[in-house]
């Protein structure tokens, strides 16, 4: 079974119906990833490299031991055993840091510590634990601080076994040579890759930043959460969930509380916002009803962006410096949808509906996309990665004709299969909670039995 999604919008009620596909390609075609700039390494994180990283000085950029014990000469303690032990004279210690250096001459050994430099004429290191730790008895546990006893970087050390040539030694450039490619532009800074750069010595890196998203709901009837409910008023759950799934994407998240259902107010509020914003989302207010007020109040703040013809092939596109184009697409739940570029900058702002489970599906199919297409993502890491499967249900799902549908479900690596969570309302929020992934119905499928296989778009 395959998706036949329509080349071009077809009327629908004297309105022209969107595909989800073409709806995306808009949104995409007028975002442009941000101008890279250079960030300390910590505020890179969850940034995308703009430049390849060359290692300047290999890593480690010495021989150093793995374990604490003693730096010795092989010969020195070939044939050791328990029995027979190596006596060895200790020249002093080598801590972490070191930088003057003891020489290890034939029948000598030097206490070292896990990450100091091998001593000159060291040729291993044997761990404490094959040695008396310098006490003259059995084998030792560990090391006794040198604060607490220094005379035992002196004396002698009883060796247990043999130890061959660089046993417990770390080489030099045996993590990365100096002049290898440490990471490649493009690369997302996590955790592993700031440690990297640091270890290089990198104190800064130039990075396309973090999309700056400010999350906006709308509705006089919304509470916010810990306030108590008054009659005919819910929670407000949209700005919270589009906010951390806005975080999740790897941007920065601004989640302004819930603006009643007056155009001024929304129009004042969104153009305070447009400060400190590479993109807006706001939910609510997107259909037909009579305080649907996001249109209203857009209808003076757009400042101009392609119009309902561009992309579509229907003629060159005209340029609307009055309005956000809003658009009913082809797909359940999330029919409504409002884009454009508002403010001096052209700042992207996409007005999704406000039943919860259309908003998030709405998110996931248009908004995530934008945000990683802002962070100069490749296009491979722009959309949710997705999976064919098989449908597992007790009967067959039903759709509606020329609508692709996205219905929650539960996808089971394992054995390839999805089952469907929850039912097909878009207020259903509570099914939401436990979907890991969206069935995707396409346009000219209008029943799915038991069995068939499925494209699954993958939340996790």
């Amino acid at each position: 079974m395959s998706s036949s999604a329509p080349q071009h919008p077809r009327p629908e009620g004297g309105h022209r119906l969107w595909s989800v596909d073409e709806h995306l390609a808009d949104v995409l075609g007028a975002v442009r990833p941000l101008e890279p700039i250079e960030l300390q390494l910590l505020d890179a994180q969850g940034c995308v490299l703009v430049e390849d990283v060359t290692v300047p000085v290999a890593l480690p950029p010495f021989d150093n031991s793995s374990m604490d014990g003693y730096a010795v000469r092989t010969a020195d303690v070939q044939g050791a055993s328990e029995e027979f032990p190596a006596v060895l004279t200790v020249v002093g210690d080598v801590a972490a840091g070191s930088g003057e250096l003891p020489t290890v001459g034939p029948g000598e050994a030097a206490r070292i510590m896990t990450g100091a430099p091998l001593p000159p004429g060291a040729e291993a290191v044997v761990p404490v634990e094959w040695t008396d730790g310098g006490t003259g008895g059995g084998a030792a546990a560990g090391m006794t601080p040198a604060s607490a006893a220094p005379e035992q970087a002196g004396g002698e050390v009883r060796v247990h076994r043999a130890a061959e040539a660089r046993a417990h030694v770390r080489a030099r450039g045996s993590d990365v040579q100096a002049g290898d490619l440490a990471l490649a532009a493009g690369t997302v800074l996590g955790p592993p890759q700031i440690a990297l750069l640091a270890a290089i010595g990198r104190g800064t890196v130039r990075v396309r930043p973090r999309p700056r998203v400010v999350v906006l709901s709308t509705g006089s009837e919304l509470v916010q959460p810990g306030e108590p409910l008054t009659a005919g008023a819910i929670y407000d759950s949209n700005s919270f969930a589009l906010a951390a799934a806005a975080r999740d994407a790897g941007a920065i998240a601004y989640r302004v509380g819930a603006v009643a259902d007056d155009a001024d107010t929304l129009r004042s509020t969104i153009e305070d916002q447009l400060i400190r914003a590479d993109l807006l989302v706001t939910t609510g207010g997107v259909s037909v009803g009579a305080y649907d007020v996001v249109k209203e109040a857009l209808s003076s703040v757009g400042s101009g962006m392609p119009s309902a013809s561009a992309g579509s092939g229907e003629g060159d596109a005209e340029v609307d410096a009055t309005r956000i184009d809003f658009r009913k697409l082809a797909m359940q739940p999330g029919k409504p949808q409002g884009f454009g570029t508002i403010g001096p900058d052209h700042t992207p702002l996409l007005a999704l509906p406000g039943n919860p489970v259309s908003s998030y599906v709405s998110f996931e199919l248009f908004v995530r996309p934008a945000i990683r297409a802002l962070m100069g993502l490749p296009e491979s890491q722009v959309r949710r990665p997705s999976v064919r499967a098989v449908l597992k249900a007790d009967k067959a799902l039903g759709s509606p004709a020329g609508r692709r549908q996205f219905l929650r479900g539960a996808y089971d690596a394992e054995s390839g299969t999805v089952s469907p969570v929850g039912g097909s309302g878009s207020h259903l929020i509570a099914a939401l909670a436990h979907a890991d992934s969206l069935m995707v119905v396409p346009e000219d499928v209008t029943s799915v039995e038991p069995g068939t296989e499925l494209e699954v778009v993958l939340l996790g």
